[in-house]
């Protein structure tokens, strides 16, 4: 195995993807085994990780990172130990490499299958989220891809320790520690070195801002699965109960403000105004949420800040909320096909066709009926963890968990067959 250091983004990127070679090798047992490892080495690794977080939330503080972001950022005792557990939970996933896809016999004889198989090589570039670090490793290796992080300098010291923590782990086992691999040491320019790798990198998932992930899409040159910003939406029907809307907004609110699929937006039937925005506003104020709203949020509801043009297509990632009452169904639909990322939209409904229509209609990676906005995530979704949401169409849309991480291939078995 290699040992000498790497002097440049660029060779760190050509060990890894020498590494993808054997990783991609390696029997599901042995990823299983790996992973175990690692958590075992996170959990033993805790005291270092958590101080090494702190220095990280220090210069954020002094930097004047935003509250979001320090969220984001912090790792304490609690979150440390969920890693672990997370990093378990996809050791106990079904191996995603192998499975079959498709298979048929031509006229001619040959047997065709179709199989699933690594990238190779995943990228993914994010801010001040360590817990990015461990996931998409994780999810990487228990696919059979080598994985290359830029995780920003907000993180610098934590997603160093996290890194060689799991490197060490890989190297007790005898497995290539050149399969993870972090950039982030050569700062901007080993950012670019990651979008320009096309060869060694075969995809690349960017996580963060949307300003982050518009620099990706547009300047890499490595394919790009593109996660999106999460102005999400819940539509407050006519015959939405009251004890649902109030306890799901508030939830998909305040659980935890600073994350893609809390709700950004509620919007409010008409007919339901009178009976819903008073006691669904002041349970959102009690719990320190600020509401922007307009004309008649703010005649129906004390204490609420008049919203501006900009709110309806702003992800505060705050306690923040923006609200408006709209006429019908159809006027709910039209303002969120201006305003969403096609992240999450939930419609709180005891109206069955108006639920259906909504799945139907709404254009997003997930579309929900009386359920909160938070359930968008691998986690959730029982995908043990999640390398991001993804808001396009191609490949991938939604959390993405190990399936996602893998490309296909045809497998052609002949008996000597030549085309006429």
């Amino acid at each position: 195995m290699t040992t000498a250091i790497a002097t440049t983004a660029r060779e760190r990127m050509s060990r890894a993807r020498e590494a993808s070679r054997s990783i991609g090798l390696l029997g599901d047992g042995q990823k299983a085994t790996a992973l175990r490892a690692i958590a075992d080495a996170i959990e033993s690794a805790a005291v270092d990780i958590v101080e090494a977080n702190r220095e990280d939330l220090e210069r954020g503080r002094e930097s004047g990172l935003s509250g979001g972001l320090l969220d984001r950022l912090q790792l304490d005792s609690a979150r440390v130990a969920a890693l672990a557990d997370a990093v378990r939970d996809v050791a106990d996933l079904p191996d995603p490499v192998g499975r079959v896809l498709d298979e048929r016999v031509l006229d001619n004889g040959i047997r065709l299958t179709k199989v699933s198989v690594p990238f190779g090589v995943i990228g993914s570039i994010y801010e001040a989220r360590p817990n990015v670090t461990v996931d998409i490793a994780a999810l990487a290796l228990r696919s059979g891809n080598a994985v290359v992080l830029r995780g920003g300098t907000a993180a610098e010291r934590t997603n160093g320790v996290l890194v060689a923590t799991m490197r060490d782990a890989l190297a007790r086992l005898g497995i290539d520690p050149e399969a993870i691999q972090t950039v982030d040491e050569f700062g901007r320019e080993g950012a670019r070195d990651l979008m320009h790798a096309r060869g060694l990198v075969d995809v690349l998932v960017p996580r963060g801002s949307a300003q982050l992930i518009e620099t990706v899409v547009t300047e890499s040159s490595v394919p790009v699965i593109e996660t999106g910003a999460g102005v999400v939406h819940i539509v407050l029907d006519e015959s939405a109960p009251l004890e649902s809307a109030r306890d799901i907004v508030v939830n998909a609110k305040v659980q935890r403000p600073s994350v893609c699929n809390a709700v950004e937006t509620v919007l409010v039937h008409r007919a339901a105004a009178d009976r819903l925005i008073a006691p669904v506003v002041d349970a959102l104020q009690r719990q320190g949420v600020v509401v922007h709203g307009d004309a008649a949020v703010s005649a129906r509801a004390d204490g609420v800040v008049p919203a501006t043009d900009d709110d309806w297509s702003l992800e505060h990632l705050s306690l923040d909320l923006s609200m408006r009452v709209v006429d019908d169904l159809d006027d709910a639909l039209d303002h969120i096909r201006r305003y969403s990322t096609h992240h999450t939209e939930s419609i709180i409904t005891a109206d069955a066709a108006n639920g259906e229509r909504f799945l139907a209609e709404v254009d997003s990676a997930v579309v929900m009926v009386n359920a909160s906005t938070r359930f968008t995530d691998g986690g959730e979704f029982g995908f043990g963890a999640e390398v991001g949401i993804s808001t396009q169409k191609l490949h991938a849309r939604g959390p993405m968990g190990l399936s996602e991480l893998t490309s296909s291939k045809w497998l052609a078995r002949g008996t000597g067959q030549v085309r006429g």
